[in-house]
């Protein structure tokens, strides 16, 4: 019985997250994050808040939120005092300088360091502005990623939604299809009862024919044998009784030519006195050929009782059984088929109690309500993304605007400058190089706080998502938090699926389905749904055993042979039915026809006639007699022989086959005995048992459908890992692509925005031995030569306070 294969949907694959370059970003991200923050998810905490246990403005309450919170505090004042100071350092800066102070004098002391100190400050701002390059890379890639995740996580949701719908739906599908497949075993079950003839007729007349047939065809074969020894008796009776005849003609021929051929040897007087006197006498004995009269008509007797017939008969009994089995039940069949209805009846009724699990499939009203909800967002969430994608791609332009003045400062500083030269004789491309270093010093304190301001919102919001959110996820503790008893009373899995076990929850479920375990041993469904009780078709079965068990065949009797024919047998079995020897007989058949041949006996003649000795009387009789022996010798040829070979071949063929009948006879007439008394006594029990094999095989049908409908329920429907792929996408989406990247955006940003620090300095000791100096210098050389530097021409200045030279 083939029953059907369950296979589970084709579901849209999972998303996966981020790969690339930026692994290691998030990497040092998490770390950075596991120090601002090492506390473990304060699930004590948010379950006495949400339960109402503790009142939030409790100080008690504060402090523990505080202590949990203090990295995030910590990073919290360290941005704002840098946001504080930094444009505050700025303004005293850019006064200083308005002053003369702070480097803002055009003035640069030439020592014999100054080279180095140049090349220095070059190489260190070069690594600064590499790092910066770096960070504002990962900033702006960071960027893009978070808007692929957004607009990615829409697609993710359909497709999860849809390998949810699948899911759902599928439950009550696969019910169905369990409950239609009863259909094979009651299809099959009524087949067999529609054709009980050859279900189980053949069964009983293979069991009964088995032995009967084989004395039957001993039987036949025996009657075979019998009509080849009784057609060969025959030849030997027919063949005997002619030769017989045919050896009397002969011996009369011998007669009459042996007197004339002696009184012509007489009649030859002298020439042929010594010639002696010719007996002529037929050779065969046939009176050696024993009287097959009685063999013969003890087997034509067996032949005239009809033996074929009575065979034939007991082999039609045979070929009738399926028939007769058929027609005898036909009421018993009736009523099995009713049974049969009233189980698929109770089957179909079963459908109801699978309701738990049917129910599943109402969870997907609810989950379009979902999609509907998030479908009517996406616009709106689309659209402010892009703003935020420009707002990204903004600072990212910015961090890329001060490395490019410093990039271009350095260039242009580097090409410009020619060591030998005065520093107010230094070349304009130079100079240009110290007013872009300045430049990009201008930016950093202008555009430094923003950045830091922006780095610290996104760093609280995507740090604190993924500390109390994604890392939790990660680890389990999330789904433990939710799994507290009473924390969200509304949500109650074992109320909600109408579950008794208090064993289930989030935890156990996507433990379970992230194995794409049964339904069944995640919602301990055992508990709920009595599959033993629901399945018991005993009732229904026990009704069509009884109905089968009325089933009662009777197939008569049948005599495989006659009285008579037993008694035919017999007698061929005896010691004297077939006593035959034919030793003597083939001797003398195997003996010469005539004792002296006849051709020799001609030449000896015609040799005498050769005698010129004798008269042409006697030469003449001698020319005669000798012709006469040749045509006597050719007729005997022409018609003694063959007869004599036919006999010879029936003789031979009986010293073959006449000794094994009696024992055959015997065998066979034993073996008939025996299969008589097995169709008299013990066919009822062969009927009995192949019945009672019979309706055990029908109602194995049954146990087999409902054995597999139990293993099915319990091991192939409602692999729920679609359930634990949709939490997993969801986690991709949010903690993988967003916020994983929402972090790597804050982090290459606030990265840029420290570095700018060391930026600032390195640029504003750099532009002075780049920028072209106002006033002169002394430089005192190792001969103690001193050279008088002369000072600019006189030119326009802001009023300040001079040292008096």
């Amino acid at each position: 019985m083939a029953l059907q294969n369950f296979t589970q949907p084709q579901y849209h694959p999972q998303p996966t997250g981020p790969s690339g370059g930026l692994l290691d970003l998030y990497s040092m991200v998490h770390s950075f994050l596991g120090m601002v923050q090492p506390n473990t998810f304060p699930a004590d905490l948010l379950t006495r808040l949400i339960q109402r246990r503790v009142n939030f403005t409790d100080p008690a309450v504060y402090k523990e939120m505080l202590v949990y919170q203090a990295g995030f505090l910590v990073c919290l004042v360290i941005g704002l005092l840098f946001i504080i100071l930094v444009p505050l350092v700025g303004l005293f800066f850019c006064c200083c300088r308005c002053c003369g102070h702070c480097g803002g004098s055009m003035y640069q002391k030439q020592t014999k360091n100054t080279n180095c100190k140049r090349r220095t400050l070059f190489a260190f701002l070069l690594a600064v502005s590499t790092i910066l390059v770096a960070g504002d890379i990962c900033a702006y890639v960071s960027n893009r990623q978070i808007s692929q995740g957004i607009s990615g996580g829409f697609i993710t949701l359909n497709n999860t939604m849809d390998n949810l719908f699948m899911f759902l739906n599928s439950i009550p599908k696969e019910i169905n299809d369990i409950i239609d497949s009863s259909s094979v075993p009651l299809k099959q079950a009524n087949q067999s009862l529609q054709e009980i003839g050859q279900t189980l007729g053949d069964k009983i007349k293979n069991q009964i024919g088995g032995r009967v047939n084989e004395a039957l065809d001993d039987a036949e074969h025996l009657l075979n044998v019998t009509s080849s020894v009784e057609k060969e008796l025959r030849a030997v009776n027919e063949t005997t009784n002619h030769l017989r005849d045919l050896q009397e003609q002969l011996s009369q021929n011998l007669t009459a030519l042996r007197t004339d051929i002696n009184q012509t040897l007489k009649d030859c007087g002298e020439p042929c006195k010594g010639v002696p006197m010719w007996n002529l006498e037929p050779g065969a004995n046939l009176s050696a050929v024993p009287d097959v009269s009685h063999p013969l008509q003890l087997l034509t007797n067996l032949t005239d009782s009809n033996p074929q017939d009575t065979i034939a008969k007991a082999r039609k009994v045979l070929a009738d059984i399926p028939k007769k089995v058929s027609e005898q039940t036909k009421k018993v069949v009736s009523e099995g088929e009713a049974r049969l209805r009233d189980v698929e009846q109770a089957i179909e009724d079963s459908r109801s109690n699978f309701s738990t699990l049917s129910r599943m499939g109402n969870i997907s009203q609810s989950m379009t309500d979902v999609v509907s909800w998030a479908s009517t967002y996406e616009p709106d969430i689309v659209t402010y993304d892009s703003y935020r994608w420009i707002a990204g791609l903004c600072l990212c332009s910015l961090v890329l605007v001060i490395i490019v003045f410093n990039m271009l400062g350095l260039l242009f500083g580097a090409l410009g400058l020619n060591p030998r030269e005065m520093p107010t004789k230094r070349g304009c491309l130079a100079n240009t190089g110290g007013d872009l270093l300045m430049a990009s010093v201008g930016f950093s304190f202008i555009f430094s706080w923003l950045l830091m301001l922006l780095v610290l919102l996104t760093f609280l919001v995507g740090g604190s998502m993924y500390t109390v959110v994604c890392r939790p996820w990660a680890d389990g503790h999330l789904l433990q938090f939710l799994d507290t008893p009473g924390l969200f009373p509304e949500f109650n899995l074992t109320r909600l699926l109408h579950l008794k076990s208090s064993d289930v929850n989030l935890s156990s479920l996507y433990k379970n389905c992230e194995n794409n375990a049964p339904l069944w041993s995640t919602l301990h469904l055992g508990e709920v749904i009595p599959l033993d009780e629901i399945l018991n078709t005993s009732k229904y079965t026990g009704n069509i055993d009884a109905a089968l068990k009325k089933i009662n065949i009777s197939l008569g009797s049948t005599d495989l042979l006659k009285d008579e024919q037993k008694r035919r047998l017999q007698e061929l079995g005896s010691k004297d039915g077939l006593n035959l020897n034919f030793s003597s007989a083939l001797k003398q058949i195997n003996e010469t026809v005539t004792k002296k041949d006849l051709s020799s006996a001609a030449a000896g003649l015609d040799k005498l006639a050769e005698n010129t000795a004798i008269n042409e009387k006697a030469r003449s009789d001698f020319q005669l007699e000798a012709r006469r022996l040749r045509k006597l010798q050719d007729w005997v040829n022409d018609t003694f022989l063959p007869q004599m070979h036919i006999l010879r071949s029936s003789i031979r063929k009986l010293q073959k086959s006449v000794p094994q009948i009696p024992g055959t006879a015997n065998a066979t007439l034993s073996k008939i005995e025996d299969a008589q008394i097995f169709m008299k006594w013990q066919v009822q029990d062969v009927v009995k048992n192949e019945t009672s094999a019979f309706v055990k095989t029908l109602l194995g049908l049954f146990e087999s459908y409902i054995d597999w409908a139990k293993s099915t329920i319990k091991e192939q429907v409602g692999r729920c890992g679609p359930a634990a792929w949709a939490l997993d996408s969801v986690n991709t989406v949010v903690c993988s692509c967003v916020v994983n990247s929402l972090n790597a955006f804050w982090f290459s940003l606030g990265w840029c925005t420290i570095f700018l620090l060391p930026s600032i300095i390195l640029a504003v000791r750099l532009a002075k031995f780049y920028r072209r100096m106002h006033m002169d210098d002394v430089y005192t050389d190792g001969a103690m030569e001193n050279m008088e530097l002369s000072r600019p021409p006189h030119m326009f200045k802001m009023p300040r306070a001079e040292l008096r030279n």
